[in-house]
């Protein structure tokens, strides 16, 4: 069976330019014809004269009437009140438009959209339009009383309504999931549905109303406006249904009044004087991908409010009919019917639930890292996933959304030669797909978690609330895209990517690349913290001399690598993989554990020396071809060096750049600084990233702090007073830090060790002008003059990935404040999942931004589940299979 599809969003947002008030529709409208604007100038007195005299004013509360060219102004007697009246429709307020020149040309509506029929031909599958009123509707599998349909009419929503009556449904709850505008005329003895769409998109629905205004909203003012353009010509509007072919198109229908044009709320909320045990919601669901947790809200509001949807609900009423509708109902409407499924399994138990030979479970298993990871954490994991495949096997009869993600996975993989789509690269077009529907499979999961605690409670606490409660499903979630990780091993012996050496890519700011033989070697004063670039097996050997000589005579040594991509030494040089096109975009790869980052290393070696190939590489001076007759990983380098430094111990860390370290960096920096000094009171730190700037600098502020806190805390100078411009933001008083800091034990100490701490590790690197609290304000203030609004994007994002970092050195130093009596045998993880989540912290971040100078609620980035996501300055070629 062919399932139709609804009208795809993709590409076709509302712009902001429109403007939705009054009579102005555009804020680039087309001038009325001249005949008409010479019509209006000649007849404007007499207009005027017809407008009083059918103005319905009693003539004993005027006092004066007086006259002008924009619209007549009432004085009343006792002077209290004047007053203007425009009853006059301006058509120069509109915009002029036609989808060709083989078309007439008529008023749009909001300035740009044509009205266009909303269900399209070929839409009702089930051809069930005629026996039932509405297209594509049906029953779920089994007894929950759950039905799904497609948009009907005003007389099928009728004789839907009539149906579940019928089938002795009492109380039915009617949930629309349209996240669209939809409006009906008034055609034949019935209120048919239309919807605006761009003339360049005429098979696409508007979308991204959340930015502006709710489908609600436009509807109201597009009803407005239509009713003023009947108006203006002669009472008759210009619809389309044919859009494939335009036979007989446009199409004239007639508009009196108000009364012949309804809004979706007008349609369905007036069968409540009727049917007092009928409800109507409006629930807007994304087209793609996962609902925002707001609208997961709406729905536990929906629930609340309806008495017979709750654990206390009088078990001998029937259960109500839950009846959910889109645009064909099909992708939202089975979303709808899911989470319809899962309330009433927490309702009525697995007893209710259809046989095995009533339902069969999708063949498709989705054995993704991300499912797997995901469900081991939640408590009753495996149960939660059990429940969910049944639901969506239960309301699978139009679509299945394990069976989506799997075909998309295999037109993912079986793509040949890349090619375009909607102006994109098809693999980019099936990567996004596949990760959007498998981001649903994903929500249903934890919200059915999210049942499992809250729905016999009653709901203390909203979806949103509970997943600031459990930030570490964002983190999980935030690692659904795991291509890198499975990128076959020869892809620099095949050609595809090319090693780029350090030279190339680091700019040795502090000059120490002569002496050190290694980029940015420093150290923080006055203690044994070290921080430098990448090191290759000379920068080891001079490196770890100059540590164990008799001036500094460190008889431990950890070195730390902060690195997430793949490093190779090759031929006494140090090299990266990197895209052609794109050698400045790094490769990080996502993995669970870093030993994994060393086996992708080894395998990516032994391939090179086993090919014996002229090799691409990328140096200091220019383009070459090499073969590589030696080659080492990372960890072999520093195995080579522990035999002749039997004092030096070698970890990997993977630290993402520019962002805030996640909670489990924290606790294996500090764990492996605690095993150290427990071994050697006097060791040394040495932390290394690809520069030794960003991700170093972090982790040499982690370690100064956890040194503090062994060691004891220096003397701190009276604050400096700065008398620079927007100073206390230099000082990194923002108004989301301040609330944080308000929030800990002590938290202005806190902060002001953390601050302490930034500055002295800062001195060590005065050269490259970099302050880790300071480049909040400075890359904030360059958003102002970004060439693009992508740059202007990337400026925001890093702005905000640098404001949270210095929040969680904020909250560690707090941590190892509250826990050192316990010797911090709590990890900082715990800690924060079940101390600091409790105060809030995490809902402080989940609306993270600069709100003294800007509307948190405009920016996604804002929030923890986009944040954290992977970002890329640039989206580099797909080369490893999703996993």
């Amino acid at each position: 069976m062919q399932k139709p599809k609804d009208v795809s969003t993709r590409g076709t947002e509302v712009r902001p330019s429109v403007q939705i008030t009054g009579v102005s529709a555009s804020a680039t409208s087309q001038a009325a014809p001249l005949t008409q604007q010479a019509d209006h100038q000649g007849n404007s007195m007499a207009e005027e004269r017809h407008s009083l005299q059918s103005l319905s004013i009693r003539i004993s509360k005027a006092k004066s009437i007086i006259t002008n060219k924009v619209a007549p102004v009432v004085i009343t007697y006792n002077c209290r009140e004047e007053f203007q009246i425009h009853d006059k429709i301006q058509s120069a307020n509109y915009s002029l438009g036609r989808i060709s020149e083989m078309l007439p040309e008529h008023y749009l509506v909001l300035g740009e959209f044509f009205m266009v029929q909303d269900v399209y031909n070929g839409a009702d599958v089930l051809n069930t339009t005629k026996s039932c009123g509405a297209p594509n509707f049906r029953k779920v599998k089994g007894n929950y009383p759950l039905f799904g349909m497609g948009q009907p009419s005003l007389r099928g929503f009728k004789q839907v309504l009539q149906r579940l009556q019928n089938d002795k449904y009492e109380e039915v709850i009617f949930i629309c999931v349209r996240e669209e505008p939809v409006v009906f005329f008034h055609i034949d003895e019935d209120f048919i549905p239309y919807t605006p769409r761009r003339r360049e998109n005429l098979h696409e629905n508007l979308h991204d109303l959340d930015k502006g205004l709710s489908a609600v909203q436009m509807e109201l003012s597009i009803q407005k406006e239509l009713c003023d353009l009947a108006k203006l010509t002669e009472n008759m509007l210009y619809v389309y249904n044919d859009i494939e072919h335009f036979k007989d198109e446009p199409q004239r229908i007639k508009i009196l009044s108000e009364e012949d044009i309804y809004t979706t709320e007008e349609v369905y909320k007036r069968p409540l004087f009727s049917q007092p045990l009928h409800r109507y919601y409006r629930l807007p669901l994304p087209m793609e991908g996962a609902p925002m947790e707001e609208r997961f809200d709406e729905f536990v509001k929906i629930l609340r409010e309806n008495p017979n949807l709750s654990m206390m609900r009088d078990t001998s009423r029937p259960l109500p009919a839950l009846l959910f509708s889109c645009q064909v109902g099909v992708g939202r409407t089975n979303f709808g019917l899911i989470l319809g499924a899962l309330v009433l399994h927490h309702l009525q138990g697995a007893s209710q639930n259809p046989s095995s030979e009533e339902v069969q479970n999708s063949e498709h298993k989705l054995d993704f890292k991300v499912i797997q990871l995901l469900v081991s954490r939640l408590p009753k994991g495996q149960q939660v996933l059990k429940e969910v495949d049944d639901a969506i096997a239960m309301c699978s009869e139009m679509h299945d959304i394990k069976d989506a993600v799997y075909e998309n996975k295999l037109k993912l993989e079986g793509m040949g030669e890349d090619y375009q789509i909607q102006e994109s690269s098809a693999t980019g077009y099936f990567l996004q797909q596949t990760l959007q529907s498998l981001e649903r499979y994903l929500y249903l999961i934890v919200f059915n978690a999210y049942l499992h605690d809250q729905f016999p409670q009653a709901f203390p606490r909203s979806f949103s609330e509970w997943m600031c409660m459990n930030a570490w499903i964002y983190r999980q979630l935030a690692n659904v895209n795991s291509l890198e990780f499975s990128a076959p091993a020869s892809l620099i012996t095949d050609g595809i990517r090319v090693l780029v050496s350090s030279e190339f890519l680091v700019t040795d700011l502090l000059s120490t690349a002569k002496e050190m033989k290694v980029a940015n070697f420093r150290r923080v004063s006055k203690m044994a913290l070290y921080g430098a670039g990448q090191p290759c097996s000379e920068t080891l050997s001079v490196v770890l001399s100059y540590l164990t000589d008799h001036r500094r005579g460190h008889s431990g040594i950890l070195w730390i690598n902060l690195q997430e991509e793949l490093a190779l030494e090759g031929n006494g040089q140090m090299f990266t993989p990197r895209e052609p096109g794109y050698l400045e975009e790094p490769i990080s790869v996502w993995v669970q554990h870093p030993r994994q980052l060393q086996e992708l290393e080894l395998a990516m070696k032994e391939n090179i020396l086993r090919s014996e190939k002229w090799l691409e590489v990328i140096t200091e001076q220019e383009k070459q071809m090499r073969i590589l007759s030696s080659c080492h990983t990372v960890e072999e380098l520093f195995i080579h060096q522990k035999s002749i430094y039997p004092c030096l111990t070698y970890q990997r860390i993977p630290l993402s750049e520019c962002c805030a370290p996640k909670e489990e960096v924290f606790d294996r920096l500090l764990e492996a600084m605690k095993c150290s000094l427990a071994h050697e009171p006097c060791c040394a730190f040495v932390f290394n990233c690809l520069d030794g700037k960003d991700r170093t600098t972090a982790a040499m502020v982690i370690a100064t702090l956890t040194l503090w806190h062994v060691n004891g805390f220096p003397e701190c100078e009276d604050e400096e007073i700065v008398s620079v411009p927007d100073a206390k933001y230099t000082k990194g008083e923002f108004e989301v830090v301040m609330q944080v800091v308000r929030l800990l034990p002590n938290g202005h100490r806190v902060k002001r060790e953390v601050d302490t701490a930034l500055d002295l590790v800062s001195e060590t690197m005065t050269p490259m002008h970099y302050h880790l609290r300071e480049i909040i304000i400075s890359t904030y203030r360059q958003i102002r003059t970004a060439k693009s609004e992508a740059d202007a994007h990337w400026l925001r994002l890093r702005s905000l990935q640098y404001l949270e970092r210095y929040i969680y050195l904020i909250l560690f130093n707090c941590y190892l404040h509250l826990e050192k009596k316990d010797s911090w045998r709590r990890s900082f993880s715990h800690w924060m999942h079940q101390v600091a989540a409790k105060a809030g912290i995490y809902t402080i971040l989940n609306h993270l931004g600069f709100s003294e100078f800007e509307n948190l609620e405009d920016s996604l980035m804002a929030r923890l589940r986009f944040r954290w996501l992977p970002h890329t300055v640039q989206s580099i070629p797909m080369r490893g299979d999703l996993i």
